[in-house]
């Protein structure tokens, strides 16, 4: 709560100052340059939410988790090409729409801001920035896919702008990557292994709507960026994010894969197939810790929606504000308590939600926000640098549509889905063990037949 306040509090846009005064600007610079000052103490390295770094550490921290564990299992079913080539194309993809969801933050600070609007207290989510720039029915849209996937995403995952807890969180999923690599790697193939993925649709379609959803965790990229002093820099942090977890992605899921093979088709999560030591107890501790962090990260924006539904946002008071979330976290720790998502469940989630509230909507938004000349050539961001095309933005944004409401949502939720029902015995209510198999029963002895008894 302390990182988050002060982040709330620290916020300053130089590029929204354009129609305030000298005095104002002046006293923002000032404000901006103690900021940067306090950046040296201790307190402030632990704390502060606002700087290009917290900001990078935050993103690649949530990007991906639990998430890490699966990715061989979606390497068996896609093959090493494939799930090499999915996991470039949609981490460039999730990249893009997040610069495009940090040019529509952008758009809507400066029109509200010419509007004298103060956000003094008030965290910006993108639900309004929907609302603001395309109405109310693009809100509810938001507002919808946006919290669904979030209450699974909190349900899933079980991170603070603080930058401790984020540089926290990313150096355990970097411990627990680089563990998967070097395990599988000194474990060597298994006797007779085979890779013959891919073998079906199905697990085809499943395998890469889990890799859709591994690069799907922007859904609170608003949050990240209202905590930043200078939001407009966020534009290529998510990409810079991105780039860093592919050191971890793509060596760990395709060492596992080499070593394992088609073993991995009936082990969703990795850990279940490396070898018990020490290491891989570290990394099992180190991920269940991540987790709690990660829990906290996704959980924030529901919190800051229900905050504002009961009208308790704007208060000060952190003991009011934390009684006023229970209603939104004790549900999430039933469901995850009663039901664990992992595997299939994951891939399910990305083709229903993530494929709409990571993708499409933030590309049609775009499309949509900019459709007339005159929003164009009055845009608050201008196309960049290595694209100056409206035009083209409009392809890529147009494509990026197709494909995964064809690919992803169409395809993805069908072998999803498909798949879902047909593991859903192995789930169970309350399950002590998540999909193990269960004992194996004593061997009966046969009895000895009656005229045996008589020698």
């Amino acid at each position: 709560m302390m990182g988050q306040n002060q982040s709330e509090e620290a916020i300053v846009s130089t590029n929204f100052n354009e129609t305030e005064n000298e005095g104002s600007v002046g006293g923002r610079m000032e404000l901006e340059k103690e900021q940067d000052q306090s950046m040296f103490n201790v307190k402030s390295f632990l704390w502060h939410g606002g700087s290009v770094w917290d900001a990078w550490f935050s993103c690649a921290s949530n990007q991906v988790a639990q998430v890490l564990l699966t990715l061989p299992y979606s390497f068996s079913q896609l093959g090493m090409v494939s799930g090499i080539l999915l996991q470039i194309l949609y981490g460039l993809m999730g990249s893009w729409t997040a610069y495009l969801i940090s040019v529509l933050y952008v758009e809507y600070r400066a029109r509200k801001e010419k509007e004298n609007t103060s956000f003094k207290n008030h965290v910006i989510q993108w639900f309004e920035v929907l609302d603001g720039l395309l109405g109310s029915y693009w809100k509810a849209i938001g507002l919808a896919f946006n919290c669904t996937f979030l209450l699974f995403g909190s349900v899933i995952q079980l991170i603070a702008c603080a930058r401790i807890w984020s540089f926290l969180g990313l150096g355990m999923t970097t411990y627990t990557a680089w563990y998967m690599a070097i395990a599988a790697l000194v474990h060597g193939q298994v006797e007779n292994v085979t890779h013959t993925g891919p073998k079906k649709l199905v697990l085809y379609f499943t395998g890469a709507t889990n890799i859709l959803y591994t690069f799907g965790g922007h859904a609170v990229t608003v949050e990240i960026m209202h905590a930043m002093w200078k939001p407009q820099k966020f534009k290529y942090i998510y990409l810079m994010a991105t780039l860093y977890v592919f050191t971890l992605t793509l060596p760990s899921s395709a060492a596992v894969y080499w070593a394992f093979g088609d073993e991995l088709l009936n082990h969703s999560n990795a850990f279940s197939l490396l070898p018990k030591n020490g290491f891989r107890d570290a990394a099992v501790i180190l991920m269940l810790i991540h987790q709690f962090i990660t829990f906290g990260f996704a959980c924030t924006p529901l919190y800051f929606v229900w905050e504002k539904v009961i009208g308790m946002h704007d208060t000060r008071s952190i003991c009011l504000r934390a009684l006023a979330r229970l209603p939104v976290v004790i549900p999430i720790w039933f469901l995850a308590i009663i039901f664990p998502f992992f595997g299939p469940i994951n891939s399910a989630v990305g083709a229903l939600l993530v494929t709409f509230t990571v993708y499409i909507i933030p590309s049609l938004a775009h499309m949509f926000t900019y459709r007339k000349a005159s929003a164009r050539q009055n845009a608050a961001e201008k196309p960049p640098f290595f694209l100056p095309s409206w035009t083209a933005m409009y392809v890529i944004n147009a494509f990026i549509v197709v494909w995964i409401f064809v690919v992803g949502f169409g395809f993805g939720g069908w072998a999803s889905m498909t798949n879902f029902i047909r593991q859903i015995d192995t789930f169970g209510l309350f399950a002590k063990c998540y999909q193990c198999h269960p004992p194996t029963p004593p061997p009966v002895v046969a009895a000895q037949p009656p005229h045996a008894l008589h020698h």
